[in-house]
């Protein structure tokens, strides 16, 4: 398979064999050619070159609903609900079994999305509104929208970015049993420890070729690393900082009715503070309601010994606060806005005179963030939506850190990017908390809290269920504090 944007090649005589009842595993680092497989695959893109069979038919499609009518499923990596629609009109959408025409059969709709539910151990109704959901929650109902098809192929592209250890078993139980059905299942994931739990075969892609693959016995995690990124990568994780003396946060009682009571922790200068938790236990909330995002009911918030209460998110800013919020493409970044503006977007007042936007000074700020996260882009110009995921979670950090906060927020911050691209914001949030700052950061990956706590705080049900020494940290110990 081969495709080229403009003279630069996104993909290289790339070959690779599915076997019936089979998972097989494409990694590779952002910019690999992951998506442009996967987008010739469903028809989205046309190839340049190249022969695609399906149980051994030449095939080329030329729009997603040829790839889906020949039994090819996926759950895209970007998720793409619509809001003001039910869960059970997102799973069904266009496929809606008519009743009485021309109205829709409800009930029977409603039961169908509710087995499909059920099969994942899903706990939500079918009647729910979508924009209601929680990301993780969006996520698994794209996971039961692509099992509604009739397939023989399943791709699947970052199903596991947005949910937890809990719901990751659930899915991977599920395509224990497709596979036994003889189902085949091309399984795409930046996670790499899931391609040894789950995958038969691998196919490592970099800079849109194939350097390597076969059965996943051949392979440990040090090689698959080292082929995807052309270089040994010595450790996974940055981590160079240490809790310092003096108390940045402290939090008694925080309180939110229906999703957080009694929450309470200090939080030292220096120190990197880990909270983890199953989906719906009350991470994101306790960001948004410290952030001012949302309203807490009760509680004292200490920020470096004087009492606050953040009213809204602009106060928090003042007060040397930013918050990166878990999905950066929906309540992040301004896709269609150069990368330029995002950095920029919340220190304008800082540029600004009489209302006039200083441009230089703009720039030569922009430009020096650029350069201090190393942000992979052609020009500041550049529309950030044609970033790879991990540059634009670094446009996202560069906007935060323009703002020259002393307290870091951090939800998923490395949600749905390569290993390469981790390793440098590892770098960067340890080097922030060396300098004397503090970081709070919500994960649904056990060896990055793991890895990159100081301490590690666990949520069950929206109340406090331990927090951890970095010492006595394990995934077993926190996993049995979690559920």
């Amino acid at each position: 398979m081969s495709k080229h944007f403009l003279g630069v090649r996104a993909l290289d005589e790339v070959s690779f064999i599915l076997q019936s009842g089979s998972i097989h595993a494409i990694c590779g680092e952002n910019g690999a050619g992951k998506s442009t497989l996967v987008k010739i695959l469903m028809g989205i893109i046309q190839r340049d070159g190249g022969e695609m069979y399906l149980k051994g038919k030449p095939v080329r499609f030329a729009m997603p609903r040829q790839a889906i009518s020949s039994g090819i499923s996926i759950i895209e990596q970007e998720l793409s609900p619509i809001p003001g629609m039910t869960i059970a009109e997102n799973i069904f959408l266009g496929r809606e079994r008519k009743g009485l025409n021309p109205f829709i059969d409800y009930r029977s709709l409603n039961r169908r999305a509710r087995e499909y539910l059920d099969l994942l151990e899903i706990n939500l109704d079918p009647k729910t509104k979508m924009r209601k959901l929680k990301v993780a929650q969006i996520q698994l109902v794209e996971i039961a929208k692509a099992l509604s098809y009739e397939f023989d192929v399943l791709i699947m592209d970052e199903p596991t970015s947005a949910i937890g250890e809990k719901e990751v078993d659930r899915l991977f139980a599920v395509l224990g049993k497709l596979r036994e059905r003889g189902k085949g299942i091309i399984y795409i994931t930046h996670r790499l420890n899931e391609i040894f739990q789950i995958a038969d075969e691998v196919t490592v892609l970099r800079d849109g070729q194939r350097v390597g693959g076969g059965p996943i016995a051949d392979f440990d995690l040090a090689k698959l690393i080292s082929l995807m990124i052309g270089r040994k990568l010595e450790t996974e994780f940055v981590k160079e900082n240490s809790p310092q003396d003096g108390v940045m946060l402290s939090i008694s009682g925080f309180s939110r009715k229906g999703e957080l009571d009694g929450i309470g922790f200090q939080l030292r200068r220096g120190e990197i503070l880990g909270i983890f938790g199953l989906v719906g236990s009350g991470r994101s909330e306790f960001l948004n309601a410290l952030f001012g995002v949302t309203k807490p009911d009760g509680g004292q918030v200490l920020l470096n010994g004087k009492s606050v209460v953040v009213r809204k998110p602009s106060h928090a800013l003042r007060l040397g606060m930013a918050y990166v919020t878990e999905d950066r493409k929906e309540s992040g970044l301004v896709l269609q806005g150069s990368v330029s503006d995002n950095i920029s977007l919340a220190s304008l007042k800082r540029f600004s005179v009489l209302g006039f936007i200083r441009e230089k000074l703009e720039l030569s700020k922009v430009m020096k963030m650029i350069e201090a996260l190393d942000i992979r882009t052609p020009s500041p110009g550049q529309f950030t939506k044609r970033l790879s995921g991990g540059n634009q979670q670094k446009v996202l950090l560069a906007r935060w850190m323009l703002t020259e906060p002393r307290l870091l927020l951090l939800d998923e911050p490395t949600r749905g990017i390569d290993v390469g691209a981790k390793r440098e914001i590892y770098r960067f949030i340890s080097d922030f908390a060396t300098k004397g700052n503090a970081v709070i950061m919500v994960s649904s990956e056990l060896p990055e809290i793991i890895g990159m706590s100081d301490r590690v705080v666990v949520f069950r049900d929206g109340r406090l269920a331990g927090i951890v020494e970095r010492t006595e940290a394990t995934q077993e110990r926190l996993m049995h504090l979690a559920t």
